[in-house]
């Protein structure tokens, strides 16, 4: 297989040498995105604001694909509070304001590592690269 291409991203980087992302023709797929503010690096208390940053962490790897969040087929949430969704369902209605158009999502309790409260990661059907097989 050919045409892999990581998705890098200069404010978002994880502690293992992985990208945010990886696409291969029109499958793009993200490995977990965490809340973690993408100028001090540090993790905020509030679930609001590490949701705010997921989901502008979710714009800035479509973008570095080449789609929009209009390409996103499947959002996969770690909440470590899985029942307070309140600040994750405001952003969600935000991103994806037409229900007839929204991508699944599926929430899964989760252990995060130190202070995060979420993480997420997608799933997206982008249009081919220009000049790829």
């Amino acid at each position: 297989m050919t045409g892999r291409r990581a998705i890098h991203l200069p404010s978002f980087a994880h502690a293992n040498p992985v990208p945010a992302a990886s696409r291969v023709g029109p499958l793009l797929m993200s490995g977990a995105l965490t809340g973690r503010d993408p100028v001090t690096g540090a993790m905020p208390e509030s679930l609001r604001a590490q949701v705010a940053n997921v989901f502008a962490l979710v714009r800035d790897v479509m973008t570095a694909a080449g789609g929009t969040t209009d390409d996103i087929v499947k959002v996969t949430v770690h909440l470590a509070d899985y029942r307070d969704r309140a600040a994750l369902n405001e952003a969600w209605t935000e991103m994806f304001p037409d229900a007839a158009t929204m991508p699944a999502r599926q929430v899964i309790a989760a252990s995060l590592d130190g202070d995060a409260l979420i993480h997420a990661d997608l799933v997206a059907w982008l249009a081919p690269v220009e000049g790829s097989s």
